[in-house]
């Protein structure tokens, strides 16, 4: 993926690492596109940024993806790139749990069913351009759950799993899909902008642009601070990554 010259659709524009994203694109000169379900936030972010532009959505209703795709086809016929980033993140009781499973049917058609849906429904648009991205944000938490958001490590394992079909799918396209990774980055989501132990947004932005830069034909792009979480497996550390991990996770939050 360049980082110049693009039109670009972010969903979960309107805080977080949407957000961080759409402004370091905006500032490299790209169309950007954030996609949102709080108006007031995406108007202020525009306001904030000439020349980006804003759309309300709620991925998590079927109809109304569907009816969004449209209206982004129409408007921006030469997006080129889709950065899928909505995503809730909740924590669960398992053993505690009622009949209503609201919230995690909630995370589901957010984090997993809504990118899918959307992917599939602006794919045909992609692909007529001479040459576009797929950018799926999945997580850390993908390869070393956290057991108390069950759910939402399980929407992200699902992504990961979806974006290499998805790449498969597509070899000899010119269309590239990329998976971007992030570890524990300090934002709203389930008050990681508290919490020390987080990755500042802002060098978590600056990084992950860094190395879109320089490895342009990358398939995934994991900063240092995920490299542990992503390649747990496979360096033979997983068990003990996991137990300490969600030790320490636990603890830091009783």
């Amino acid at each position: 993926m360049k980082v110049r010259d693009n039109h670009i659709l972010i969903t979960g524009g309107g805080s977080g690492i949407g957000r961080g994203l759409a402004e370091a694109f905006h500032a490299l000169g790209n169309q950007v596109i954030i996609a949102g379900r709080r108006k007031q936030v995406l108007d202020q972010i525009v306001q904030a940024n000439p020349g980006m532009a804003s759309c309300v959505v709620d991925l998590q209703n079927p109809k109304e993806t569907l009816d969004f795709a449209a209206r982004i086809s129409q408007a921006f016929p030469t997006l080129d790139v889709l950065i899928n980033n909505a995503g809730i993140m909740r924590a669960e009781n398992l053993l505690g749990q009622q009949d209503d499973l609201a919230d995690m049917e909630a995370i589901v058609a957010t984090n997993l069913l809504g990118p899918i849906r959307l992917t599939a429904a602006l794919l045909p648009l992609l692909r007529r351009q001479p040459k576009s991205v797929v950018m799926n944000v999945s997580s850390g938490l993908a390869f070393v759950p956290l057991a108390m958001t069950p759910t939402y490590c399980a929407t992200k394992a699902g992504l990961h799993s979806y974006t290499q079909s998805l790449r498969y799918q597509l070899q000899g396209s010119t269309t590239q899909v990329i998976e971007l990774i992030p570890p524990y980055v300090a934002t709203d989501l389930m008050h990681g902008a508290e919490d020390p132990r987080a990755m500042p947004l802002g060098a978590f932005i600056a990084e992950v642009m860094n190395l879109i830069e320089i490895h342009p034909e990358a398939t995934e792009i994991c900063v240092e601070n995920v490299k542990r979480l992503r390649f747990a497996a496979e360096t033979g550390k997983y068990e003990a990554l996991f137990q300490g991990f969600n030790d320490a996770m636990t603890q830091g939050r009783s």
